[in-house]
């Protein structure tokens, strides 16, 4: 009986293992769930339906954006996986659960319906600026090439804040977003308006998740207010809470000098 257990086990094992290199094998090859790539400049784009030209527009657009980032590689290509009735971005779903998007190790897949005329991505009737959605899913991309799978989360234990707060910041470069103090003044803005928001919305009618703009002013105050690098962040030991409160406690001061 015990044999058995044991034999019953090992190809349960094997089956399992089996049946998951064969999920990786896809999940790293979306060209076995699409009938088209089309290569341009540096990204390959799966798609079963013809390729919008705005899109192509703004892939172009979002490459300032990427080389202002120090951890931009000319070298990294990347896939763009379009959600137009395709398997892929199914699956995904069925891995990661729904999102507007996903970046991970080379890979951008989007989950939600692109209106590329419009330059959003819209997901359960809220709209993500859709430029500002590649470039944040684009440079979780860059965090895995530049720290490979051991150091990259969810492997690495990088608090949330910084490895979420980043791709935001380099994102978020509209005029309306670019000034910390406008920005942190919103925040408080909403917050005492509607203490249950859970997404804040810009001038454009597209969002950020409430806690994605917490992360990202606060990446912003460490990297334009106390002149640090990403890298140093990532190595930075301060608390969270240390950070917040020295961030407000900054707005406040600066806030105390604006004339009424």
């Amino acid at each position: 009986m015990k044999n058995k257990i044991k034999t019953w086990t090992l190809r349960f094992s094997v089956t399992s293992l089996f049946l998951f290199g064969i999920l990786i094998g896809i999940v790293l090859n979306p060209s076995l769930l699409y009938a088209n790539k089309t290569i341009v400049d540096n990204y390959t784009i799966y798609h079963n339906s013809p390729i919008d030209n705005n899109l192509l527009t703004q892939l172009k657009n979002i490459r300032p954006l990427l080389e202002k980032s120090e951890l931009y590689d000319s070298s990294l290509r990347l896939d763009i996986c379009l959600n137009d009735d395709a398997l892929y971005p199914r699956l995904m779903a069925k891995v990661r659960g729904p999102a507007f998007a996903w970046g991970f190790y080379n890979k951008i897949v989007l989950q939600g319906k692109a209106y590329y005329a419009d330059n959003t991505l819209e997901l359960n009737g809220h709209l993500w600026n859709f430029e500002q959605l590649l470039t944040h899913e684009a440079i979780h991309c860059f965090q895995y090439h530049k720290f490979g799978l051991w150091g990259s989360k969810p492997i690495a234990q990088h608090p949330n804040w910084k490895w979420e707060g980043y791709p935001e910041y380099v994102a978020r470069q509209q005029q309306d977003q670019q000034h910390l103090y406008e920005n942190i003044e919103k925040l408080l803005e909403l917050e005492k308006e509607d203490k249950d928001a859970w997404a804040f919305k810009f001038s454009d009618g597209t969002i950020s998740p409430l806690e994605y703009y917490k992360d990202w002013i606060l990446v912003q105050y460490c990297l334009e207010i106390k002149q640090i690098t990403y890298l140093e962040l990532l190595d930075l030991p301060t608390e969270k809470e240390e950070i917040e409160a020295a961030m407000m406690k900054w707005f406040h001061e600066k806030k105390a000098k604006v004339p009424d």
